[in-house]
């Protein structure tokens, strides 16, 4: 079987694990700790958009800059008032390639705001966007 790969400027909040992508990992914040979990948030690309990824566990220290990740089985949704796209407990995140991905930084998909569609209630539609770049991981000048 086959699995669709859906491009990060296609993705929308949903509360469903239904999201397989690839991306590079631009920058890696610091690694905390929540109870005893480990706790990391990354920023990352594909060739349509750039997005906000948390990383729990081992996955802190598997990714660095530069490496090419796969995940299978995604959710993006809000966590602790951020909208992030994770792995979740049913997904799954593999390195498969490092430094050979085209890649764009903006939309940021983690920065517009989604409202519920007035024609769908079971589905998010783009409101506006928040800011241009990553207030996460603001540009370097």
């Amino acid at each position: 079987m086959t699995t669709t790969m859906t491009l990060l400027k296609d993705i929308v909040p949903s509360a469903q694990n239904n999201i397989n992508t690839k991306f590079i990992v631009l920058e890696k914040g610091i690694t905390t700790l929540e109870g005893q979990n480990k706790l990391c948030m990354a920023l990352v690309a594909d060739e349509t958009a750039a997005v906000h990824v948390q990383l729990w566990g081992d996955e802190c220290n598997a990714f660095e800059g530069g490496d090419i990740i796969q995940l299978t089985n995604g959710i993006f949704s809000y966590q602790h008032s951020h909208l992030v796209l994770r792995s979740g407990k049913r997904g799954k995140m593999e390195k498969i390639g490092d430094f050979t991905m085209a890649y764009v930084e903006t939309p940021n998909m983690s920065e517009i705001h989604w409202i519920p569609d007035p024609m769908n209630t079971g589905k998010y539609i783009q409101h506006h966007v928040i800011s241009v770049h990553s207030r996460m991981f603001p540009p370097t000048a």
